[in-house]
């Protein structure tokens, strides 16, 4: 399948800022499951600085804008070919160590619920059945509800709500995983939506879980599947903030909004 993204961010200041700087990881990597046939990240105004490959396989670069600036857009545009390889992560180019991936976070910190939760996993641990237990663990705890969360939750207080989005879905699946010796990171990437699908395209994200016969394999609680040909993987990380395919600094005081605006769709 050949997939085109169009993706922007923008950012609006309430009073100009005297520089913007940015780290990204906005760029996809080649794998057995996509590969890159085109891709661009511009900013008018902007400087990109030298691009580099981190230990985890994600493509970073740092952007700076000069102020004073009262808005910024970063414009992304890709086309990539997808293929369906059960959510098996095969080819990608990395160095971290899985082990790397037990290791808690303040977001994936595990309370009394998520104890509670793994506890349940009845199939053996490190196999591709308990990892497909845990998905639907989590796919039938945490209800799929958009609005009812903020950034800034952890997985333990998404699992006493009851709800919430794909980022928490997410880290409650990684939180599960690495109580039950599993390591898992957190994906950011985009999806092709369907009417059978849930989740935003500005920011979808789903969770790799590492099996020892298999390597790194995606899950997506909030579907319910494994990543197929509809997915782009872009980032990884420990966590949401680890992944975040956007962080960065404005120089300068007063309000700022953002708006994300996404289309993916197959070509013909």
């Amino acid at each position: 399948m050949r997939l085109i993204v169009e993706h922007s961010t923008s950012y609006s200041f309430e009073a100009p800022r005297k520089r913007v700087v940015q780290s990204h990881r906005l760029t996809p990597s080649d794998s057995a499951a996509q590969t890159i046939r085109a891709w661009s990240v511009a900013a008018d105004g902007a400087s990109f600085g030298a691009a580099f490959v981190d230990g985890a396989g994600n493509r970073v670069s740092t952007m700076t804008v000069p102020g004073p600036v009262d808005g910024v857009a970063v414009l992304v545009r890709g086309e990539v070919e997808t293929a369906d390889t059960a959510g098996v992560l095969r080819g990608h180019r990395e160095t971290v160590a899985p082990p790397v991936y037990l290791r808690e976070t303040w977001a994936t910190a595990a309370g009394i619920g998520l104890h509670e939760l793994g506890a349940q996993v009845s199939a053996p641990l490190g196999t591709l059945d308990a990892a497909h237990e845990m998905c639907a663990l989590v796919a039938d705890t945490i209800a799929y509800t958009p609005g009812v969360t903020e950034a800034d939750m952890t997985a333990a207080d998404v699992v006493e709500l009851g709800q919430g989005v794909c980022q928490d879905q997410t880290q409650v699946l990684i939180a599960i995983a690495r109580i039950r010796g599993t390591p898992a990171r957190y994906v950011t990437g985009y999806l092709l939506a369907g009417d059978e699908t849930v989740g935003d395209e500005a920011s979808h994200a789903w969770a790799e879980l590492y099996l020892p016969d298999l390597g790194w394999v995606g899950f997506d609680p909030a579907n319910r599947c494994c990543p197929d040909a509809r997915y782009i993987r872009v980032s990884s990380g420990l966590d949401a903030l680890d992944a975040a395919p956007i962080r960065g600094i404005s120089l300068g005081a007063g309000e700022e909004s953002m708006d994300i605006q996404v289309s993916v769709a197959a070509q013909q």
